[in-house]
C-alpha cells in the first residue's frame, strides 16, 4: 500500500518542493496539501479521518459496509464520504462503491 501525505503548504513551498525533487529525480510519494491548518481541520474531521483510514488498501466498498468498519450511522458516513469526494480525496463509483484516491 502506497503511502498518502496529507499537509498544510502554500504554492510556493510545493513548488520548490517539485523543483527539489525533479532536480534530483526523486520520487515523491501521492500528496494532498491544503493552504491553511484551518482548511485541513474543516475538510478532515476524526470522523473523516476514519474513513480514510478504513479506505486505505480496502479497494471499492459500498457506503454501508464503510460505515460498519468505522462504526458509524449510514447517513452520516454518506455525507462525510460526499464531502471528502468533493475535495478529491476519496471517489465514487458507478456501482456507488467507494475508494481512496492516491493524489
Amino acid at each position: 500500500m502506497e503511502t498518502l501525505v496529507i499537509e498544510v503548504a502554500t504554492d510556493a513551498e510545493l513548488n520548490a518542493r517539485i523543483l527539489w525533487a525533479a532536480e534530483r529525480e526523486e520520487p515523491q510519494p501521492p500528496g494532498y496539501f491544503f493552504e491553511t491548518e484551518e482548511d485541513l481541520l474543516n475538510a478532515l474531521t476524526a470522523n473523516r479521518f476514519a474513513i480514510l483510514k478504513a479506505l486505505a488498501g480496502a479497494g471499492p466498498i459500498g457506503v454501508r459496509e464503510l460505515a460498519r468498519r468505522v462504526g458509524r450511522d449510514v447517513r452520516a458516513v454518506h455525507a462525510d464520504a460526499q464531502r471528502l469526494s468533493g475535495i478529491g480525496l476519496i471517489e465514487k463509483s458507478a456501482d456507488g462503491a467507494l475508494r481512496r484516491l492516491l493524489r
